[in-house]
């Protein structure tokens, strides 16, 4: 059985808690998928949602944020969209590892290495009108 749900949102940090509540409780359902891993989405996409709202900051935008959560066959998927400036995500240079003392030059720029890490798939898909985040979650 499948569950989808979307909803639209202002791109206002109020609302990063509310679209963490509601992909936990879509992933949720899925029986297969392991509780850490329902915690890892939470993070995974509150960095996504964060970053979606501070991109229509910077483009001055009055548009909401859009947030799609599917489950089926054993995964959960979400797909964050804005309609920023966009950005190269070519360009994103890689974090080093946390135990590397290089990693303390960074005090932030870690939340697409962060998606990255705590998603069994990701991409993203940026330009000028936007950008499209999606993270996928296995059951094990």
């Amino acid at each position: 059985m499948s569950a989808e749900i979307e909803i639209e949102l202002p791109a206002l940090p109020d609302y990063v808690s509310f679209v963490r509540l509601v992909v936990a409780a879509v992933a949720e359902l899925e029986p297969s998928l392991e509780t850490s891993k329902i915690d890892d989405l939470r993070v995974a996409v509150s960095e996504a949602a964060t970053n979606a709202i501070q991109a229509h900051a910077r483009a001055g935008s009055k548009r909401p944020i859009s947030v799609r959560c599917r489950r089926e066959d054993g995964q959960v998927e979400v797909v964050v969209r804005d309609e920023g400036a966009g950005f190269d995500v070519d360009t994103v240079p890689e974090i080093p590892a946390p135990d590397s003392p290089e990693r303390l030059r960074y005090e932030s720029g870690m939340g697409i290495s962060m998606m990255r890490a705590l998603a069994d798939e990701s991409y993203i898909h940026s330009g000028p009108h936007g950008t499209e985040v999606c993270l996928v979650l296995k059951a094990s």
